[in-house]
Formats: structure tokens, C-alpha cells, sequence
């Protein structure tokens, strides 16, 4: 069970078009065209996907004009990451503990 990892963001993470977002987001700020382009998804597909993005605090705006583009906040996913490798770590020593059966 990932106790120390928020559920909430491997939850949203865990829609392939949402993966494939921030995939893309990774690369370079988009706009919801760039994304429509990108993904081949409905405008009003991805905007309820970008808000799930945003309120997980995964992604966020940054208004240009007429347009709002999308960008990855690096520090939410480098947590994530340092989560995930603390976890890896732990695993590697778990290796030898082993709880007897009763």
C-alpha cells in the first residue's frame, strides 16, 4: 500500500490521456489547441481533464492573450518522484524481512 504517496495524484495520474498530457507537458508549455492537436481528444474532454490536473496540483495556467496555456509544476512531480524512490529503497531492504507465518 503506498501509504507515503498522495493517493490523489496517482489517482489522477492514472488516466492514460491524463498520463499522456503531462507526458506532453514534460516537453513544453501548450495551449488547449497545442493539447487538442496533440491528443486528437475533445476540446471539452480535455478541459475537464486539465481542471482534474490543476486541482490536483499537478498543472497550472498561465493566461496569454485569448489563450491560457498548460505547465507541468516540476516541484509536484520531483516530490512524487522522491516519494516513489524512498519507497524503492525501503522495498530494497524489505527483501530480507520476511514475517513468519502463525
Amino acid at each position: 500500500m503506498l501509504t507515503s504517496v498522495d493517493p490523489d495524484v496517482i489517482r489522477v495520474l492514472g488516466d492514460p490521456l491524463r498520463l499522456r498530457i503531462v507526458a506532453l507537458l514534460a516537453r513544453e508549455t501548450l495551449c488547449m489547441t497545442h493539447l487538442v492537436e496533440e491528443t486528437g481528444a475533445k476540446q471539452t474532454n480535455l478541459s475537464n481533464h486539465m481542471k482534474v490536473l490543476r486541482e490536483a496540483g499537478l498543472v497550472e495556467t498561465e493566461p496569454c492573450g485569448r489563450f491560457v496555456y498548460y505547465k507541468l509544476r516540476p516541484e509536484v512531480l520531483a516530490g512524487l518522484s522522491e516519494q516513489f524512490a524512498g519507497l524503492a529503497a525501503s522495498a530494497r531492504t524489505a527483501v530480507a524481512n520476511k514475517r513468519a507465518c502463525p
